[in-house]
């Protein structure tokens, strides 16, 4: 593994392999840096998508699949945010505010540079030295949010997207022959954040799949080591059957 303040890369990426993204899977917040909220929050699905490091692991200890996850959290620096984007550093989570957040102009551009700006840079250089069959953005979502308690989400995953629907077509009838419960565009649309795939896959039409697991199919071994077989059998067929298009 190598490690940097901003991601952390395991495995080794491949040309014509697969790279699997979490811009989401770390809760760290570094020494120096106070959100001034409860440490609790830091288990939360606010500032850690639940699950997706861990099978991020499992999925790259296979050859040909390596992973490239950010390596703080969310409420530090939400990577999967354009950087001009006001909830880039939110102040506010799902009715949580994040009182360390209230940045003068100095400050969050300093945040933007410590995290955002490497993490992308370093992922943009990745994809061009070893450009792969599939990028397989992985987040996890909440089954539901505390600011929405009545609106559940049922969905096992998710399959989101923006223009560029090649691996969600093929992913989306695979997922369910698995028996699952698929989201198309589910829980949120791909359409309406996007960020690191549209810049690092749309912008360059490299094939991508957006993936978002229910939380509570990957908080325990047991289901990460299920889902990462299963999405290591997924990603391959649908890496396969776009290079034959």
């Amino acid at each position: 593994m190598i490690e940097h303040d901003a991601w952390r890369l395991l495995g080794t990426p491949r040309f014509g392999g697969i790279l699997v993204v979490s811009d989401h899977a770390s809760n760290r917040v570094p020494s120096d840096i106070d959100l001034a909220i409860q440490p609790g929050l830091l288990t939360q699905h606010i500032a850690v998508d639940i699950g997706v490091a861990e099978v991020g692991v499992i999925m790259a200890q296979r050859p040909g699949i390596a992973a490239f996850q950010g390596n703080i959290s969310r409420l530090v620096c939400d990577l999967n945010r354009e950087p001009e984007a006001p909830a880039v550093i939110p102040i506010a989570s799902d009715g949580h505010a994040i009182p360390g957040n209230a940045l003068d102009h100095a400050a969050h551009a300093e945040r933007l540079a410590r995290f955002h700006a490497p993490y992308h840079a370093v992922l943009g250089d990745i994809l061009n030295a070893n450009p792969p069959s599939l990028i397989l953005s992985l987040h996890s979502f909440t089954p539901s949010l505390a600011s929405k308690p009545d609106e559940q989400r049922p969905w096992q995953v998710g399959v989101l997207y923006n223009e560029d629907d090649r691996a969600a077509r093929i992913a989306i009838p695979l997922l369910e022959a698995e028996g699952l419960t698929v989201g198309d565009q589910l829980p949120y649309s791909g359409k309406v954040l996007n960020y690191t795939m549209n810049r690092h896959a749309e912008a360059d039409g490299r094939p991508y799949l957006g993936i978002e697991i229910r939380q509570d199919q990957i908080d325990s071994a047991h289901g990460q080591a299920l889902w990462a077989e299963q999405l290591i059998r997924i990603a391959n067929q649908v890496a396969l059957e776009i290079s034959e298009e």
